[in-house]
């Protein structure tokens, strides 16, 4: 499919009303690609006017896949449920009808993938290959994601998997780390919940750049391998407190800096489904887990990284938490360097 694949240049996204979902379809469309979005209500979703080709459908619908998928070189699987409301139960089935339509279409599949597919176990460094044993439910589904993408890879269905850490970035859902203990959205930035204890790192993604080095994987997709996969080192909060640092700093170094409320999320979580998620991934905040990304680099070259500082006042301004044209009256301090 290598011609083939490179002459088309149409997309399907799944998730393009998302994060990455639409990092990815922008990524691609300033690439060339025609981008086309499966939504459920794809009249609402094409007043956006990003110029994508929105269709109407549903990913839990085989049928809606498959059509949509005609044509397509390519689909972008960036999809969840909404609200999160019965992961558990939706997430498989809508993964297997990309596997269908992708078959049908001759089409690769690109899934963002997580950290959460490793357990304590294996901590603090982890690469590729390193052994899956998730300790979530979570988890658990996120092995069987790529268990189903690695063995359709091996009867010709080509995958690329990127696995970075916690999103953050223009997009960005409001149930993000980011959003729930850093900055609400819509608000100024008052006190910042640290969720992380003293000493403990913390893997960060930003969007654009997670996008951007997806995009430059599939730019490359012909030398890769049929199931490729790869970790990205993103933004590194090795002492779990730059973070909290660089916010404070692009919003004026007048904000204090505070312990996240963990009592309370135990209290909530029978009746809050992003207080169930933060129960259940604490983990990540006790132990460091940190992705190698060696195998990127050898490919790319280099990681895609945006200066810290950049990222988070980009992530502020676009979610309502700092005034575009506000000055802030502390240095911006100098990037992290990703290695």
């Amino acid at each position: 499919m290598s011609s083939e694949y490179q002459d088309k240049k149409l997309a399907l996204v799944l998730g393009a009303t998302g994060g990455i979902g639409g990092a990815v379809a922008r990524k691609l469309q300033a690439r060339g690609w025609t981008i086309r979005a499966l939504n459920r209500n794809a009249a609402k979703a094409s007043a956006s006017g990003q110029g994508f080709e929105w269709v109407q459908g549903d990913a839990m619908n085989p049928a809606d896949v498959r059509k949509a998928a005609e044509g397509a070189a390519l689909i972008v699987h960036a999809v969840n449920p909404p609200g999160y409301r019965d992961w558990e139960k939706l997430v498989l089935p809508m993964l297997d009808n990309t596997i269908a339509a992708a078959r049908a279409a001759g089409a690769r599949i690109l899934l963002p993938g997580t950290v959460y597919n490793f357990g304590p176990d294996v901590f603090p460094v982890v690469t590729e290959d390193t052994p899956q044993h998730p300790v979530t439910k979570k988890g658990k589904i996120r092995v069987e994601m790529e268990k189903r993408l690695k063995a359709v890879s091996e009867t010709g269905t080509d995958v690329i998997v990127v696995r970075a850490g916690d999103f953050f970035g223009p997009g960005a859902t409001s149930n993000s780390w980011f959003s729930a203990a850093f900055a609400t959205p819509g608000k100024p930035v008052g006190t910042i919940r640290n969720p992380a204890l003293p000493g403990i790192g913390h893997h960060w993604a930003y969007l654009p750049d997670v996008a951007e080095t997806m995009v430059q994987l599939i730019e490359r997709a012909e030398r890769l391998p049929a199931f490729a996969c790869y970790h990205m080192n993103g933004f590194w909060d090795g002492d779990g407190r730059q973070m909290a640092e660089a916010v404070r700093r692009v919003t004026g170094g007048k904000a204090k800096i505070g312990r996240f409320p963990w009592f309370i999320v135990p209290l909530l979580a029978p009746f809050m489904t992003l207080m169930r998620e933060m129960k259940e991934m604490r983990y990540l905040w006790k132990t460091p887990l940190r992705m190698k990304n060696d195998g990127l680099v050898t490919e790319l070259g280099t990681e895609p990284h945006t200066p810290i500082d950049e990222a988070v006042r980009t992530t502020l301004i676009a979610q309502g938490s700092l005034p575009e044209m506000r000055e802030t009256t502390v240095p911006l301090a100098k990037a992290e360097k990703a290695r």
